[in-house]
């Protein structure tokens, strides 16, 4: 049987996106890694199925590309633009995901995803943790660029320290003007993508103990996103936004 993919990227992250409202496409893992496959399949990140939901506008099935599930920053933007394109939402967005309620807004070509609030960062001698949907070990550095992303970020996320479930992990340089360069070694794909949602979003949080203050700007090698967000006396931090493009690559057909 043939099923209608699309292909979506949102600052480099790729998905295999999947109307799957009428239940056709079954939430096997073995699957969901042959189609995210580079080599031997479409390509992607990770792959997401857009469900029905009787509640709400939609559910948001999110797989990495290893099978495995979490909550994606970058996933959750493209499945919102995903959304208006089947004609399921305008410009607002209440939908499920495996970390439970999330809401976004379109506006002037971008998505704004809402996450959720947050406590300050476990800050430790050497770097940074935070769990805001999926977990983030974040470590400063003074030149992101010379930093070996893929083997350094394999190491720490098969460390003791992150066993069993391990870490995805973001190697994160500040620069001028309220910005920084983030890049990451993601869980579940096994490698370094060209962006991470809620990776740049726990390295933005960071970053404000650091003296950034919101809005802060992400440069990834995928392209330019923003965080804004409230940081309060206790260094909590409320009304947390995510936002950059999502776009449609293209549209195909795969055997399944």
């Amino acid at each position: 049987m043939k099923i209608t993919f699309y292909k979506y990227q949102g600052t480099g992250n790729d998905f295999v996106m999947i109307d799957n409202r009428e239940g056709i496409f079954s939430h096997e893992t073995s699957l969901v890694s042959k189609m995210c496959d580079r080599k031997f399949g479409i390509g992607a990140d990770g792959l997401i199925l857009i469900e029905h939901h009787d509640k709400l506008d939609f559910e948001m099935v999110y797989f990495n590309a290893d099978g495995s599930q979490s909550l994606c920053g970058n996933g959750s933007r493209c499945a919102v633009s995903f959304a208006r394109y089947l004609g399921i939402i305008q410009d607002h967005a209440n939908f499920l995901t495996i970390d439970g309620e999330y809401e976004a807004d379109i506006k002037n070509g971008l998505i704004h995803l809402h996450m959720r609030d947050q406590q300050n960062p476990k800050k430790f001698d050497s770097h940074y943790f935070l769990n805001n949907g999926s977990p983030h070990h974040i470590e400063f550095v003074n030149d992101v660029d010379k930093k070996d992303v893929r083997n350094l970020g394999a190491t720490t996320r098969y460390s003791d320290a992150y066993k069993p479930n391990g870490t995805n992990v973001n190697f994160v340089q500040v620069k001028e003007d309220h910005t920084i360069y983030v890049r990451t070694y993601e869980r579940g794909v096994e490698d370094e993508t060209l962006s991470c949602g809620t990776g740049i979003t726990a390295s933005a949080l960071a970053a404000a103990d650091k003296g950034l203050r919101s809005p802060i700007f992400i440069e990834a090698k995928g392209g330019k996103l923003e965080v804004r967000f409230e940081q309060n006396v206790d260094k909590s931090f409320s009304n947390i936004w995510l936002i950059g493009p999502a776009e449609q690559v293209f549209v195909g057909q795969f055997d399944i």
